[in-house]
């Protein structure tokens, strides 16, 4: 039976060992005599394997060497990025320390030279509320000086009819206020003071240099038109929201040879944020829907927004009045809920009116936003009237309802006066 040492160096494992074990018992089989044989035996024994661990790395970790590489891949791309991001943080702190240090003082570091260098290098309360009027007045010089555009008209005052014929020829270089760069300009005609009638022109779709060439009359004897202010209001229209103004052209007639013809061009100014005059009355939404074959009109009232204050606590309580009139007669009305306290009321409701397709044509629809008083009577706040006689943003509303049938057809409207074209 063989010795557990023979076992041993017979494996391959041990071969390294097997010819020292040899060459010190002088036998093949390496017989072990005593006690101290078998301890100089077990060390060389031991030797040997801590040398075939270290030479073969592989069995000490029982990971395979590809795997041994990756781990030392990572641990280096680990390292790199590390690196990446501390070099980063350290140039974006060298760029803050330059761009904070540029022109700058540090007064603390002053303090030993006394008040008097402060007061040179830190300016007091008084010189910075100087500093900022004069850059708000740059602001507002700025603002004056952007362009708007211009507008090229003609005027032609008839002494024997008494008639102001107004000519918009055309516009150009006006600013792009869609999110297309462009606009959707047209132009309002109007006399102030009165304002008791307003021409409108056709709106040009996605153009910035728009030819008109409407004309528009306006009856005016002579001894009344030099205390009158003709108006030109260039609008970018937007049918799902309040039109905005680009600029407007004032001429008081009393300044103008009305003896001839003029034509000429004039640069567009800024309306200060009024937004026109006839806007102080408030908008509406609603949306227009014919159906031809079955002879119904549906008008839905979605809401308002920025109506005229009309009681004491600075507030209304609308409601909407839809009306259907025929040669001046009013045929058939409605009209929604009441919303109290408020001047954005939200409404949503809607109303079918049967009117034959052979009347569509002759009727109109006159939309009218009333303040209701419990006590009193109820006062209009201002009105919208649509139909195949009306003009502008009116009148387009309406036509893209009869040539969209069965769809309904939702649009913003300025409120205009209720008094006006009651003569009409």
């Amino acid at each position: 039976m063989k010795n557990d040492y023979e076992i041993l160096l017979s494996t391959s494992e041990w071969q390294p060992s097997l010819i020292t074990a040899k060459s010190f018992f002088g036998s093949e089989t390496g017989e072990i005599k005593n006690n101290t044989d078998n301890h100089i035996l077990k060390n060389c024994l031991r030797e040997s394997t801590a040398t075939s661990m270290i030479e073969d790395p592989q069995r000490l970790f029982s990971v395979p060497v590809w795997g041994i590489i990756l781990i030392l891949i990572g641990i280096g791309l680990l390292l790199v990025c590390i690196c990446c991001c501390c070099l980063r943080r350290w140039c974006k702190r060298r760029k803050k320390d330059k761009k904070g240090g540029k022109g700058g003082v540090d007064l603390k570091g002053m303090g030993f030279l006394g008040d008097a260098y402060k007061e040179k290098v830190q300016p007091d309360e008084e010189d910075l509320q100087d500093n900022m009027e004069d850059n708000e007045g740059e602001k507002e010089s700025e603002k004056s000086e952007e362009k708007l555009g211009r507008l090229q008209y003609k005027l032609d005052y008839d002494f024997n009819s008494n008639n102001l014929a107004v000519t918009v020829i055309q516009a150009e270089d006006l600013p792009g206020l869609d999110m297309s760069g462009t606009s959707d300009p047209y132009v309002k005609v109007y006399l102030l003071p009165d304002k008791k009638k307003k021409h409108e022109t056709k709106v040009h779709r996605k153009t910035l240099n728009p030819v008109f060439n409407e004309t528009f009359n306006f009856k005016v004897p002579f001894a009344e038109i030099t205390s009158k202010t003709l108006v030109f209001a260039i609008f970018d229209f937007d049918r799902f929201s309040k039109h905005d103004q680009i600029g407007e052209v004032k001429i008081p007639l009393n300044t103008v040879d009305l003896a001839q013809t003029i034509e000429e061009w004039k640069d567009l100014t800024s309306v200060e944020g009024e937004q026109g005059q006839e806007n102080k009355l408030g908008d509406i939404c609603f949306s227009l829907r014919y159906v031809p074959t079955a002879g119904k009109l549906t008008v839905v009232i979605l809401e308002a927004k920025n109506l005229k204050k009309m009681d004491v606590g600075g507030l209304s309580d609308p409601y909407v009045k839809i009306a259907i009139m025929m040669n001046g007669k009013r045929i058939k009305k409605k009209k929604t809920s009441i919303k109290k306290c408020t001047l954005n009321p939200y409404y949503n409701e809607s109303f079918t009116f049967e009117i034959p397709f052979e009347q569509i044509q002759k009727v109109q629809l006159m939309i009218t936003v009333v303040d209701y008083d419990r006590i009193g009577t109820s006062d209009p706040i201002g009105k919208v009237v649509l139909g195949c006689n009306a003009s502008g943003t009116e009148l387009r509303h309406w036509m893209d309802m009869l040539a969209s049938p069965r769809r309904p057809i939702a649009q913003w409207h300025s409120l205009k006066d209720p008094e006006e074209g009651q003569d009409n």
